[in-house]
């Protein structure tokens, strides 16, 4: 059992906590503050210090995450033996007469089920301790306390201590609600540290250039501040004073303040820059710059990592880049690594860079070689720090543009595809549809009504022949050479991985961010496109003929839209002065979504049961399997039409549906159920997008069919294969 000494030049036994991995660089920072008898020990640092040094180091410690006076180190830590290890410590000789305390327990033990538990048992230990030796007790105060009381469970054993700095020493005190991953201020300061930034200031303070293009709320910028200023962290914990145990020495602790605020020096380097793409995000950094006291030598601002340029030759690019936590971030995190990498070397030649990935996170997209790794821990998080040392290119010569091959063949299309394009009035087209082995990519331009232009842009799975590696580095070079042939801002770029879907699998939302769509025009009709929460994009390209076909075709007439999805070709059916639409689908999603689409072009749709048997609206939105709606809806002679649009699903097995369904072996029931419901005259327009679909014409007996393949596909879609396949189909003539 430690207690404090009445002469505070006695060296005392101190245990400094740390994040896993972090153990070696605290060792040497405490060494520098004039610790003795460093040694690391079950995860902690040791150290022996006076009071003095004791004050340096809560102070100065830029690691540490909690200095600790042990205290006890008991076996069975069950509720009895909690309180029996805490009564044995003489707590009144340690606790100043009025402080207040509280009790912290962390960590686990199959001797206590519940933490609180075990704090009470150690808070009545405490308690009692006092009132037999003076017969009061000490407040407690949960929130604010005088001293605060720590117990670690570990396994079979325990610690009980007082937590001399009074909490998390990385909590400095600049920082407000952060981004929505903060990283700790500690962490960050271990992270420079390893990236030497210290020396830098040191040994250049003129030269020593930093950049963090993913700050966040600032605080890797803001902690290289506070190092290039010789500020100790602990000066901006204002209220913090370790006060409330006997050993304090109020004097003896303000002339250390007083050495540490004389030690602080104005930055003499340039300017220590932060930015990122979210201005609530810089905003907050900001503020915490002003907090910390060093807005003087850091500038935040909003912008995009892969139009960044160096502030200067050669520096330290530092930074915690997302980690994409969740399945459906992992496309745009293979993006935004892929392009990282491909930027890093393009532009910032003569840089050191050190990035904090996960584990989780596949850094080998970013094509870079690190020639330093260090284990880190950013909370639960297994995470490497990785350096790179971007090499400058001789002269800084123009370097070699990527993937100079698939760049000429996407230029070639360009050039084409932009003429026909503005001649017939297309402002969204594919632009390039795995024209090259190598590159097996869907390309589709979007035009917003904004004037904005976004890309979406597909990878299909690379057969097995060709290296995972190989076929890495061949999207890296795709994903920078099409910013750089189509002028696309990169945020404007979304990229998909295309696998093999499975029912309406391709039509399931993903787990991503909030969905930002946007919208688009097409032949005077308003539509809304989504590029990033799901597989597609709301508005199939391919069929842009044939929606405006239906335009044209269906003034005064009634259209029935099967398998709607979102209604794209009912809002251009009404646009030409359809009599009346009718669009069925199961899912809420597209339905709400087709609800917009004719909304934005200035007719009112509401979704309803497709069971209902009440007549439809002008345009209305059915929400039923089309597969059973269209069998029932022969029995009803109102439900007639003069044009149908059938665009099955090439296989689905919704829960929600009587049975599965697969187009090939199921499309002639389907087709002459839905011709049921077409007018003398009428024309039922049936497409499909599965290859090596044969109709089954002999079985269609009784029906006009023939194929208008060719005559649904513009320009952007002539190369073989066709995307679909299409037929017109009407009743034959008696």
């Amino acid at each position: 059992m430690a207690t404090p000494e009445n002469d505070p030049s006695t060296p005392q036994e101190y245990r400094a906590t740390v994040a896993r991995g972090l153990g070696p660089l605290l060792a040497e920072e405490l060494v520098t503050l004039g610790a003795a008898d460093v040694r690391e020990e079950g995860g902690a640092v040791h150290f022996s210090a006076d009071l003095e040094t004791l004050y340096r180091v809560l102070l100065g410690s830029r690691i540490a995450s909690r200095i600790l006076l042990p205290l006890a180190r008991f076996e069975q830590p069950d509720g009895d033996g909690c309180y029996t290890a805490a009564r044995a410590i003489d707590w009144p000789a340690l606790l100043d007469p009025g402080a207040t305390f509280a009790v912290e327990v962390g960590g686990k033990s199959r001797h206590i089920r519940h933490t609180h538990f075990a704090g009470v048992r150690i808070k009545d230990a405490v308690a009692d301790a006092f009132r037999e030796a003076t017969g009061a007790r000490p407040d407690v105060d949960p929130k604010h306390p005088d001293v605060r009381i720590l117990l670690q469970l570990q396994g079979d054993h325990a610690r009980l201590s007082v937590d001399i700095g009074n909490g998390g020493l990385h909590r400095r005190g600049y920082r407000g609600a952060g981004g929505a991953a903060p990283l700790r201020e500690n962490l960050a300061a271990a992270l420079l540290a390893r990236a030497g930034w210290p020396a830098r200031v040191e040994d250049d303070p003129e030269q020593a250039q930093l950049l963090d293009p993913f700050c966040g709320s600032g605080t890797l910028v803001i902690e290289a501040a506070l190092i290039a200023t010789h500020t100790a962290p602990g000066l901006l914990r204002q209220d913090f004073r370790p006060q409330g145990w006997a050993g304090h020495d109020a004097a003896l602790w303000q002339r250390c303040v007083d050495t540490a605020q004389a030690a602080v020096r104005p930055w003499q380097g340039p300017t220590l820059l932060g930015s990122d793409r979210d201005p609530r995000a810089v905003q907050a950094a900001r503020q915490a710059a002003r907090t910390a006291g060093v807005a003087a030598c850091t500038r935040f601002e909003v912008a995009d990592v892969l139009t960044l340029t160096p502030p200067a030759p050669n520096g330290l690019l530092i930074s915690n880049p997302p980690y994409g936590e969740r399945i459906g971030d992992q496309p745009e995190l293979i993006k935004l690594y892929s392009l990282l990498g491909e930027h890093l070397k393009q532009a910032f030649g003569g840089w050191q860079v050190a990035l904090l990935v996960a584990d989780t996170t596949d850094s080998r997209r970013l094509g870079l070689r690190a020639t330093r790794k260090y284990r880190v821990h950013n909370g639960p998080i297994d995470c490497q720090l990785l350096e790179f040392d971007i090499h400058a290119r001789e002269g800084q010569a123009e370097a070699a543009p990527p993937a100079p091959e698939f760049a000429n063949r996407l230029r070639k299309n360009l050039k084409h595809l932009d003429r026909w394009a503005r001649r017939q009035g297309v402002t969204c087209y594919r632009i390039y549809s795995a024209d090259l082995d190598e590159y097996p990519l869907l390309i589709d331009r979007y035009q917003a009504t904004d004037g904005s232009v976004h890309l979406h842009l597909q990878e299909f799975a690379a057969p097995a022949s060709v290296e995972p590696a190989r076929a890495e580095a061949r999207l890296r070079g795709a994903l920078a050479a099409t910013l750089e042939v189509t002028g696309v801002a990169p945020a404007h770029l979304h990229y998909k991985q295309r696998r093999a879907q499975k029912g309406r699998s391709q039509y399931q939302r993903a787990e991503t961010a909030q969905p930002d769509p946007f919208w688009v025009e097409e032949h005077g009709c308003r539509l809304k496109v989504e590029l990033d929460a799901y597989l597609d994009s709301g508005l199939f390209l391919d069929h842009r003929p044939m929606r405006r076909r239906l335009q044209e075709e269906c003034r005064g007439l009634r259209l029935l839209n099967l398998f709607c999805y979102t209604a794209a070709v009912s809002a251009h059916a009404a646009m030409g002065g359809a009599r009346q639409t009718v669009s069925v689908d199961l899912s809420n999603t597209y339905l709400d979504w087709a609800a917009d689409n004719l909304a934005a072009n200035g007719f009112e749709a509401s979704v309803r049961d497709g069971r209902s048997r009440r007549r439809p609206d002008t345009h209305a939105l059915l929400r039923a399997d089309c597969i059973t709606w269209v069998r029932e809806a022969a029995d009803d002679p109102a439900l007639r039409f003069e044009r149908i649009f059938l665009d099955p699903p090439t296989f689905s097995n919704s829960k929600r549906t009587e049975a599965d369904f697969e187009v090939q072996r199921d499309h002639v029931e389907l087709i002459r159920d839905a011709a049921r419901l077409l007018t003398e005259g009428g024309i039922l327009y049936f497409s499909t997008n599965r290859r090596r679909f044969e109709l089954d014409t002999e079985s269609l007996a009784g029906l006009e069919v023939r194929e208008i393949t060719r005559e649904t596909l513009d320009e952007d879609f002539r190369r073989p294969p066709p995307p679909h396949r299409c037929w017109a189909i009407s009743h034959a003539a008696d």
